[in-house]
């Protein structure tokens, strides 16, 4: 998109305005793109524009990697302690920012504003987490078999990391990273999604004034056009040692590929296509409640929400019928409109996806009991809240990760019928079991191949517990004690010599 001075209606009045950044911020500094092109930010409930921001390019990485590793070299001698009240100043912050972000993350995401509320108070979890994980980072020591030697380790920051952040939890995905990463002890350059770029620079913001030193923190914004090459060259820049990914399995190859160049240290959180299952023993009105929350929240734009509904047979039609009588209740609409309880997706290219599998799903014997196409007479991206039944495993749900508001229901008998569908998918991020059989709940801990279990629970994704999955979702482990810390950290051995001891 060529330069734009052109001027925008904001489609929402903030408290404190001066939190509205729309330039790339790197160093302490609020910066264009070399090239001057910008490119637009929409509101995904009306399709309409209201701000631009910096188009970076490769030639634009350089210099914010060079600013983020000027910093590290004293930003890893810090205190842990001051890297820990830093930390805390910057949560108090962005809750004080929290009706503000609210809305600048509506307008971005598309998410009703109950929602954005809920991805703040999700989001400063991290923050509050890892201030206290900051002082608590340890090495060993022990006595090997060689007499007169003791073995130590240190741990000690990587260096640059850059992270990679999707759309769908804005706020989030950055202060899971970011918290992580100052926690150790290292600096951080974001590249936001060109969907939601605001939330990141409002943090950025937010982080400036909470007194982190100048190229600590680093947001290069760009379109779609650019994202591709603008992220290989940050993976490939020498000065970055780590790289963290939160995106689409085909994206995390190609992410992997460009930092097995450089042996890069790597973070990978990719797509789910999670099962749901609900055996006959479950509490129906339990599995229910949890389901509604995990699979209409945002639309169904989340790597952790539930794509393949499992239902043991006895319980079916029963279990079909209660979640179309709920998920009629919904109220679609724009997310800033008081009553929305759902809000559109978040980019044009997420209806015809979804379109696409409701016609496929339809195609192969599939019945579509509600919606199943995008909501008529709508300026934005809005879909109807849709429920396949009959569904079969050669149908693209059962394949692909939906990302839209579409609950597919699968009929099992047995439970080891029910355990082979679920996991037969490339990918394993979550997988959710209800039953009221304890022997059989501790089967599916063990049995089912995703990297979390919700056990009679929906989305249980929280800073205390490690966020990870296997398989085609990734590696890497984002929050939790220890592990997401270690993430941004080397282990350095030491054996020491002494005399005269034992």
């Amino acid at each position: 998109m060529s330069k734009m001075a052109k001027t925008y209606q904001l489609p929402f009045k903030l408290e404190d305005p001066s939190l509205l950044h729309f330039d790339s911020f790197v160093g302490d500094k609020w910066v264009q793109a070399k090239s001057g092109k910008r490119f637009e930010v929409v509101d995904p409930g009306s399709d309409t524009p209201w701000a631009s921001c910096p188009a970076n390019g490769v030639e634009d990485v350089n210099p914010a990697v060079q600013a983020a590793h000027e910093a590290f070299e004293t930003y890893k001698k810090t205190n842990p302690r001051q890297r820990a009240q830093w930390l805390m100043k910057w949560d108090a912050l962005i809750r004080e920012a929290r009706s503000d972000l609210a809305q600048i993350l509506t307008h971005e995401t598309g998410k009703p504003l109950a929602e954005s509320y809920g991805e703040i108070d999700y989001a400063t979890g991290f923050t509050w987490w890892f201030a206290g994980e900051a002082e608590r980072i340890h090495g060993t020591i022990s006595v090997p078999s060689a007499p007169n030697r003791r073995v130590f380790t240190v741990k000690q920051p990587i260096g640059v990391a850059a992270a990679l952040v999707p759309w769908n939890f804005p706020i989030a995905m950055v202060l899971r990273k970011a918290g992580a990463a100052f926690a150790a002890g290292c600096t951080m350059i974001v590249k936001p999604s060109p969907e939601t770029p605001i939330t990141s620079l409002v943090l950025a913001h937010l982080a400036q004034r909470a007194g982190f030193p100048a190229g600590v923190f680093n947001v290069l914004t760009t379109d779609l056009e650019n994202t591709p090459s603008l992220s290989e060259a940050l993976c490939k820049h020498p000065l970055v040692k780590k790289v963290t990914f939160t995106g689409s399995t085909r994206v995390g190859k190609l992410i992997a590929a460009h930092c097995a160049e450089g042996l890069k240290k790597v973070t990978l959180e990719l797509g789910g296509n999670c099962p749901f299952i609900v055996f006959d023993d479950a509490n129906l009105d339990q599995a229910l409640d949890q389901l509604m929350a995990l699979k209409w929240r945002h639309a169904g734009q989340a790597c952790i929400t539930a794509n393949r509904v499992y239902v043991q047979a006895g319980i079916y039609d029963k279990f079909a019928q209660m979640l179309k009588e709920r998920t009629e209740k919904l109220v679609v609409g724009h997310g800033a409109q008081q009553g929305t309880t759902m809000g559109p997706v978040t980019t044009p290219r997420g209806l015809d996806k979804a379109l696409a599998q409701v016609e496929d799903a339809r195609r192969l014997g599939a019945d579509v009991i509600l919606g199943g196409g995008p909501v008529p007479g709508q300026k934005g991206y809005f879909f109807q809240p849709t429920i396949l039944t009959g569904m079969r495993e050669e149908m693209l749900v059962s394949r692909e990760e939906t990302f839209a508001p579409i609950a597919a229901l699968y009929r099992f008998e047995t439970e080891e019928e029910a355990v082979r569908m679920a996991n037969n998918t490339s990918m394993g991020l979550a997988s959710y079991a209800f039953t009221k059989n304890i022997d059989r709940m501790w089967r599916m801990l063990e049995n089912l191949e995703a990297g979390m279990i919700g056990m009679n629970t929906g989305n249980a994704s929280a800073a205390e517990s490690p966020f990870g999955g296997i398989k085609e979702s990734g590696y890497g482990k984002e929050s939790g004690k220890e592990v997401a810390v270690n993430e941004y950290l080397i282990t350095k051995t030491g054996t020491l010599t002494i005399e005269g001891q034992y």
